[in-house]
């Protein structure tokens, strides 16, 4: 036996601007989707606010009585839906990107992005967590944005769920341009062969390769996606750009022009409902600030999957730069939340004081082995 469910994912300009404007174009697409049967609604991930590098994300962070989420559960229970989408939670000591699902009667349930992107990580801590919602509809997955290149988290999911909803506004960064204040302009793609291959095997981020993750589970999904252009100014101009230095060491020239520095790119643009084997259902066309509604089957037991999560197909250089990113700008995000709201916030977690602590470590014996061998010469 199988029961049938409504869902409607949501694609929204991500343009910045203010959060009661944000919220009103939003609950105009949540109303007409519920018009057309929804009984769960997806939007995209800082629906409320916009996707920017802005110094201003920390002060746009709510608490959990903060008007977008009190907006949310509003929706919801006036329309008697599930609702979901992401914003920025001042959450006590830290702030986290995290998904929200709102069910009609107040129930609520969260999720913390495991994987800030690249500069993502100078405005947000990292969760740990995954989250099941045990819902009416079924028990449901949470995931954000590039959450979902990471096969191993999909796996914590395995067995566990009967739909896998995600919640993404992701720049083409595989596409993204440099601007100058000089008015050059370098395209990330055309830095070197590591961009290269990056751009190469990032169209599928989140078409094929999330719906393969997905259907390994033998779940539907519903993704939902921004649009629009992205234009942006970058946390550490001059050490980003040196970064692309490594493929391509003429972009030297480019970093004394730093101090103005902007990167614009698209969006991915895959808002779209799929079933269990990863068809698509439904799903919105690129450009469109708009909706889509589309039924699915929910089994009345929990998929079990015959086979392990598959490689996502990204290029490990991706991941790397990833890494590289979240380490550096890990430091950038606790002085700036600590300038915005105090001492208190962004305590050093036990991973952080062992890594400092082997870096300290590796610098004295760094130390101590350069003066043995200068006393030996």
């Amino acid at each position: 036996m199988t029961k049938k469910i409504s869902l409607a994912a949501v694609q929204m300009n991500a343009q910045p601007a203010l959060v009661s404007d944000r919220l009103a174009r939003a609950g105009n697409l949540v109303a007409q989707a519920v018009q057309n049967g929804a009984e769960l609604v997806v939007l995209p991930e800082l629906f409320n606010t916009g996707y920017e590098y802005a110094d201003n994300n920390y002060t746009l962070a709510e608490s959990l009585d903060g008007p977008t989420l009190t907006w949310m559960r509003q929706t919801a229970a006036q329309h008697n839906i599930f609702l979901a989408g992401t914003l920025f939670l001042l959450d006590h000591e830290d702030i986290y990107n995290a998904l929200f699902l709102i069910g009609p009667q107040g129930q609520q349930w969260r999720y913390n992005k495991n994987y800030p992107w690249m500069w993502e990580r100078a405005y947000y801590r990292a969760g740990d967590n995954i989250t099941i919602a045990d819902t009416p509809l079924g028990k449901i997955g949470m995931l954000i944005c590039w959450d979902v290149a990471h096969p191993a988290l999909w796996s914590r999911y395995a067995g566990k769920i009967d739909l896998m909803l995600v919640s993404s506004c992701p720049p083409k960064a595989s596409d993204l341009t440099f601007t100058f204040p000089d008015g050059s302009r370098v395209m990330a793609g055309d830095a070197g062969l590591i961009p290269r291959h990056i751009k190469s095997t990032a169209a599928e981020t989140f078409g094929l390769n999330l719906r393969n993750q997905a259907a390994t589970l033998g779940v539907p999904v519903v993704n939902t996606t921004g649009t629009g252009l992205f234009l942006s100014a970058i946390p550490m101009p001059k050490l980003s750009l040196a970064a692309y230095t490594i493929s391509r060491p003429d972009l030297w020239r480019y970093l004394p022009m730093t101090e103005g520095l902007r990167v614009e790119a698209g969006y991915f643009q895959d808002t779209y409902i799929a079933d269990a084997q990863g068809k698509v259902l439904a799903q919105v066309a690129p450009g469109a600030e708009h909706y889509v509604v589309a039924e699915t089957k929910i089994p009345e037991s929990t998929p079990q999957p015959s086979t392990p999560q598959p490689a996502f197909g990204i290029s490990p250089f991706a991941y790397m730069f990833d890494e590289f990113a979240n380490t550096v700008f890990a430091p950038l995000y606790r002085d700036s939340v600590r300038t915005v709201y105090g001492s208190h916030m962004a305590p050093l977690t036990h991973q952080t004081w062992r890594w400092t602590a082997g870096m300290a470590l590796a610098g004295i014996l760094g130390f101590v082995l350069g003066r043995r061998l200068r006393s030996k010469a």
